[in-house]
C-alpha cells in the first residue's frame, strides 16, 4: 500500500468525517461508503471488490507530472502543473483505484455534481487523457460528448490545451481537427455531440458528459452507454450542474445517486460525488429562514456546493454572485442553481413567492369600477387555458389591482385534472375559472365576458394582447368599440413591463388577492434573459402554465407608456 495514496484519497474522507473539511450530507456519505468499503475489502474478501492503492496514486501522478493547467502560467511564464485539490484526488483515486477481483474497474458510471467554476471540465478533460495513454487499453475511444458541438468543444479543448502545452503528451499525441490520436495503441479522444447525428458505432472505452443537466433527454447518455458493451473496464462520468427540470436526465441521475450513497439502493458500479447545501428534514430543498437548513448567503457553507473555493474558485467571484441575485430576483434561481447546487422548479424562477403572498390583500372589485384600467389577454391555444387581467392604474397609495378571469375547455379540464394533478376542476368549483363546454376555448364566451365587464361599469381603456391567434377575436372586439392592441412578445415591448412586475411585487405596491389560479402562475414563470439584461416571461422554460402572468404583463406595458409613447401595433 501507498502511503501517499492512502492519505490523499482515505484521508480526505476521514477529514470529511471528522469536521475539518466542510462538506454536505452527500459527500459525506461518499466519505463514508469509501471507508465503510475499505473495512468490507479487507474483511470479506468474497466481497469482490478492493482498493488498489498504486492504481490511484498512478493517476493521481499523471495529473500532476504529466498534466499542465489548459490556461495560465506561472510567475517564470512556465505552464501551471495540474496539482489536485484534496477533493479532486478523492474522485480521481475513488475512480481509478477500486477494482473488481478480475483487476478491471469497478466503477462504470460517475455522477458528479458541484458548483459552477470547480474545475469539472478541466478535470474530466484530464481524466480522458488518462484514459488515452496510460490505461492499458487497446484501442481506446475517448469521448466529450455532450448534446451540441458548442458544449463539447469545450471539454474537449481543455484537452487540446492540456497536450498543446505538455512535452510528454505533444511528443506522444497527434492532434488534427476534433481529434487527438495516440497511434502506439491506435486509440483517440474526439469531441462528439447529437447535433452531429453521430452518436451510433462506438466502441466507448471512457465519455466524459459535460453539462448533464442541459441535455434534454437521455440519448447521449444512452448511446454512449450501448457503445461500451465490449469494452472490459469502460466508465461514463457525467459532470454537472444542478438542474430545475424534475423529469430530465440529469434529476434522474442525481435522485439515483442519491439513493445509492443512501443505501435506499446498492450498486457497486456506480460512483456519485454530490455537492450541495444540506436541508432540514422536513425540506428537501435548504428553504429561506428554516434554521435547519443551510442559507446560501452564509460564506460558511459556501463550501459544500463548491469544494474547490478558494484554491480554484475565488470567493471574490461567489461573493459578486450572492450580491447580484439578492438584488434581482430574476438572478436568484441561476445562482442557487449553478453556485449552490440547488434544485430549482424553473430555469429562472422570476417572482419571489413570499414577497407574492405578501401582495395577497383582498381585492375590492366593486370600488374598482370606474376607475381606467388596461385588460390584459392572453389567449394562448384553444385547447388550454386562456386568461384576462385587468390591472387597474395606481392608486394613491401607488398601488395596483389586479382581476383575473380564466377559461379553460371542459373536456381538456378533467384530462389535465387527472393526468397532471393540477385543480382545475377545484378552481371552477369555487369560481376562479370557467370551464366552455367541448375540448376548445370557446372565445365567444371571452367575448362576451369582456362585453359585460364594460356594462358592469368597468372603465376599460383598452384589450392588450399577444397577436398569435388573435385575429378574429381582436375583429371582433374592435366591432364592439373597444381598442385593441397587439403586443409583440419580444424583448423591446415586454421588458419594462415585466421589470415594472417584479418592482411591484417585492415593494408589495400589487394587490392581486390571493387568487390561487394566478398564485400558480406566478410560481411556474421562468423569464428569459438577453446580453443586455433585458427580460420577459418565457413559456418554454417555464415548468407549467404562465398564462395569468402573461396576460397582467401584456396590461402592464400599455399602462406604464400611457402617458410617455406607443408600444406594440393596432389592428388596423
Amino acid at each position: 500500500m501507498t502511503t501517499a495514496t492512502r492519505s490523499a484519497v482515505t484521508d480526505y474522507a476521514e477529514r470529511v468525517l471528522s469536521g475539518e473539511i466542510v462538506a454536505g450530507k452527500p459527500v459525506r456519505l461518499a466519505s463514508e461508503r469509501h471507508i465503510r468499503d475499505l473495512a468490507r475489502a479487507d474483511s470479506d474478501p468474497e466481497w469482490g471488490y478492493w482498493f488498489d492503492d498504486d492504481a490511484a496514486q498512478h493517476a493521481i501522478d499523471f495529473f500532476e507530472s504529466v498534466l499542465t493547467l489548459p490556461e495560465g502560467d506561472d510567475p517564470d511564464g512556465a505552464p501551471q502543473p495540474f496539482r489536485l485539490e484534496p477533493f479532486q484526488k478523492f474522485k480521481t483515486g475513488c475512480l481509478m483505484g477500486w477494482k473488481s477481483r478480475d483487476g478491471f474497474r469497478r466503477f462504470r458510471t460517475a455522477y458528479i455534481e458541484e458548483g459552477k467554476g470547480n474545475g469539472k471540465s478541466p478535470w474530466a478533460a484530464g481524466l480522458g487523457l488518462y484514459g488515452l495513454v496510460a490505461d492499458r487499453e487497446d484501442a481506446p475511444q475517448v469521448f466529450a460528448a455532450a448534446v451540441t458541438r458548442d458544449q463539447a468543444k469545450i471539454l474537449f479543448s481543455d484537452a487540446e490545451k492540456m497536450v498543446e502545452r505538455s512535452p510528454d503528451l505533444s511528443a506522444l499525441l497527434e492532434m488534427t481537427v476534433n481529434n487527438i490520436a495516440y497511434e502506439a495503441n491506435k486509440g483517440f479522444f474526439r469531441a462528439i455531440s447529437a447535433e452531429a447525428k453521430a452518436l451510433d458505432g462506438k466502441r466507448v472505452h471512457m465519455a466524459l458528459i459535460d453539462e448533464l443537466h442541459e441535455h434534454p433527454s437521455a440519448l447521449v447518455v444512452d448511446k454512449m452507454r450501448a457503445g461500451t458493451k465490449r469494452r472490459r473496464q469502460a466508465m461514463i462520468v457525467g459532470i454537472t450542474n444542478s438542474g430545475y427540470d424534475r423529469n430530465s436526465v440529469c434529476y434522474r441521475q442525481h435522485v439515483y445517486s442519491m439513493q445509492v450513497l443512501e443505501g435506499v439502493l446498492e450498486d457497486d458500479s456506480w460512483f456519485a460525488y454530490v455537492c450541495q447545501l444540506d436541508h432540514c428534514s422536513e425540506h428537501s430543498q435548504p428553504s429561506p429562514g428554516c434554521e435547519g437548513c443551510d442559507d446560501w448567503t452564509d460564506e460558511a457553507v459556501w463550501p459544500k456546493a463548491n469544494p474547490g473555493l478558494g484554491p480554484i474558485l475565488p470567493y471574490k467571484y461567489l461573493r459578486e454572485q450572492v450580491t447580484e441575485a439578492k438584488g434581482m430576483p430574476s438572478k436568484l434561481n441561476i445562482v442557487l442553481r449553478l453556485n449552490f447546487c440547488v434544485w430549482t422548479e424553473s430555469a429562472i424562477r422570476w417572482l419571489d413567492m413570499e414577497h407574492w403572498d405578501a401582495c395577497g390583500d383582498p381585492v375590492d372589485s366593486l370600488g374598482l369600477k370606474g376607475r381606467p384600467c388596461w385588460a390584459g389577454l392572453d389567449l394562448s391555444s384553444t385547447t388550454d387555458l386562456t386568461a384576462l387581467a385587468l390591472v387597474f392604474e395606481p392608486d394613491d397609495e401607488d398601488v395596483v389591482d389586479v382581476l383575473m378571469y380564466y377559461w379553460i375547455p371542459e373536456e381538456k379540464m378533467r384530462e389535465r385534472a387527472q393526468k397532471d394533478r393540477v385543480p382545475y376542476d377545484m378552481w371552477v368549483r369555487q369560481g376562479y375559472m370557467e370551464a366552455t363546454e367541448g375540448n376548445v376555448v370557446d372565445y365567444d364566451v371571452i367575448r362576451v365576458r369582456i362585453n359585460d365587464l364594460l356594462a358592469e361599469g368597468y372603465n376599460i381603456r383598452e384589450i392588450d394582447c399577444d397577436p398569435w391567434n388573435a385575429t378574429q377575436i381582436s375583429t371582433q372586439l374592435m366591432g364592439d368599440g373597444f381598442e385593441v392592441v397587439a403586443i409583440r412578445q419580444g424583448f423591446a415591448s415586454l421588458t419594462a413591463p415585466s421589470k415594472e412586475l417584479e418592482r411591484r411585487v417585492m415593494e408589495g405596491t400589487l394587490r392581486h388577492g390571493n387568487n390561487p389560479v394566478l398564485r400558480w402562475n406566478a410560481a411556474n414563470v421562468a423569464v428569459a434573459q438577453d446580453p443586455a439584461g433585458n427580460i420577459k416571461p418565457d413559456k418554454s422554460k417555464s415548468t407549467e402554465r404562465i398564462d395569468g402572468i402573461a396576460a397582467v404583463v401584456n396590461a402592464l406595458s400599455r399602462m406604464i407608456v400611457n402617458d410617455t409613447g406607443e408600444v406594440g401595433v393596432f389592428w388596423a
